[in-house]
């Protein structure tokens, strides 16, 4: 296939495309904070993942007490318990039609890891789930795709859960949500783009795993959000909270957590002194 460049340059023009997601929200424990972030960034970021076949890419985040604080609504749930905890976030992208090759490999890679000594056991998994994508919205005409999202350095990102309070499942509300108030809610706001996504099917657990991974990806009724932010996170939460208060109030849905995270200052132990 040849691409004139004059002709083509939409979102979805070429074939590469992201199909699923591996997401892990983890605490490193007290007094191991410096440890953690280094094993993470520095070895199992890439062994653990990135170097498995089909990874588009990979990205994580931070959340320090500051933003922990932004957090809603405020009490324990299904996502985390307590409704604080989690103050790093690594999202892999994989590519659409190959869920089963990258998450095969990593299965039997991470007892490898272990298994040779490149684990860490002073973490505590938050919600460690696999996801399926199932499309996005945009700010702008001409946007970053979601494909490119985790490359595009985006300065925070804010996450989303729900779970339909009515008889609908999680991709009727993504349906209702992006006919209208998703577009809505990007209008003007530092958000560029807001992705949808389901708990892939068929998992209690990422297979082969060996550490407990927190809590479980929910049923068909759960629906992740997950937004891309340029400039300050803070500056993107007023609109997502009116968003998420509407979803609520028409019915839709049932907020289970909204948090937003930095990026991490890749190379360094920025934040580390911060989370707590």
């Amino acid at each position: 296939m040849t691409y004139d460049p004059l002709q083509v340059g939409g979102v979805d023009d070429y074939p590469v495309k992201v199909g699923s997601m591996l997401l892990t929200l983890v605490d490193p424990h007290k007094g191991h904070e410096r440890a953690y972030n280094r094993w993470y960034e520095r070895d199992h970021y890439y062994g653990g993942c990135l170097i498995g076949p089909y990874c588009l890419g990979g990205s994580r985040w931070v959340a320090p007490r500051a933003l922990k604080d932004l957090r809603w609504p405020q009490h324990d749930g299904p996502i985390a318990t307590p409704w604080d905890a989690g103050s790093y976030v690594a999202i892999y992208f994989v590519e659409r039609g190959h869920h089963g090759d990258f998450f095969g490999w990593g299965s039997k890679q991470v007892k490898a890891l272990y298994g040779g000594g490149r684990g860490f056991n002073e973490r505590t998994h938050v919600h460690t789930i696999l996801y399926d994508h199932l499309g996005a919205s945009y700010r702008d005409p001409d946007p970053v795709p979601i494909d490119l999202a985790l490359d595009a350095a985006y300065d925070g990102i804010v996450l989303a859960w729900f779970d339909t309070s009515t008889a609908r499942n999680g991709q009727d509300t993504y349906n209702a949500l992006s006919s209208g108030p998703l577009t809505d809610l990007l209008a003007g706001t530092n958000v560029e783009i807001a992705s949808s996504w389901l708990p892939s099917a068929g998992q209690d657990r990422p297979p082969g795993t060996p550490m407990d991974l927190g809590s479980g990806p929910g049923g068909p009724e759960r629906l992740l959000q997950l937004f891309f932010v340029r400039g300050d996170v803070a500056d993107a939460l007023p609109a997502i909270h009116e968003y998420t208060d509407s979803i609520e109030a028409n019915n839709l849905a049932t907020v289970r957590l909204v948090a937003p995270f930095f990026r991490t200052k890749v190379g360094t132990d920025t934040y580390i002194d911060e989370l707590w």
